[in-house]
């Protein structure tokens, strides 16, 4: 059970290192928060990918493309979402002096604001549900189990270490360099939004 365990683990780390919204949300709430409060971040993202691999693995893949404009409608969401996620952090204001970044979120800001990062993100349930839950169908009964739990291990060990780098960060960034920082996570997030909005327009001319 060791081998499709590894296998799964590997498979998820490498749908899920590139970057992407999520990764870039995650690692911006730790830089944001830090430990411990970044670990809501961590628990909400790993737990959504996790029940998204799961509904995956039961079939839910083929509805993504049998159900006629879900697709197109995940896409649309998502780049309304992260417009607006995006539009937020680019519109962080520099901070007098060297106090801290104001806004420093609670553990249940931090929970919810991942929870629709990840749950709106078009592109992550494509990732877990499309491509990590067919792979998960396609494996043999005996090996199926662990290399299910390899690919749910990976979302967690990935976004662990965001936090955990992330908090690293904030020792070495001033309060003023986290908000340009920010701004510039906001840049990447719009730039997502423009890229779903583009696949959007595409799904509905084909």
């Amino acid at each position: 059970m060791t081998i499709p365990f590894l296998t799964g683990l590997l498979f998820g780390l490498g749908l899920i290192i590139p970057i992407g919204a999520q990764n870039v949300f995650v690692f911006s709430q730790g830089l944001a928060v830090g430990m411990p409060r970044a670990l809501w971040a961590v628990l909400a993202a790993a737990c959504c990918d996790s029940l998204l691999i799961v509904a995956g693995a039961a079939g839910a893949a083929s509805l993504l493309q049998t159900v006629p404009g879900l697709q197109a409608g995940l896409l649309a969401g998502g780049a309304v979402f992260l417009t607006y996620l995006g539009v937020k952090q680019v519109r962080s204001k520099m901070p007098e002096g060297e106090a801290e970044v104001a806004g420093a979120a609670s553990g249940s800001q931090v929970l919810r604001r991942t929870i629709s990062a990840s749950l709106l993100n078009p592109h992550a349930i494509v990732d877990t549900v499309g491509v990590l839950g067919a792979a998960i169908a396609t494996q043999s009964v005996t090996g199926r189990t662990a290399f299910a739990a390899g690919t749910i291990s990976a979302s967690w060990l990935w976004f662990l270490v965001l936090a955990i780098c992330a908090t690293a960060l904030r020792g070495v960034l001033t309060a003023r360099r986290r908000v340009w920082f920010d701004r510039i996570s906001g840049v990447i997030l719009c730039a997502f939004a423009v890229g779903m909005a583009v696949q959007f327009y595409l799904t509905l001319a084909t």
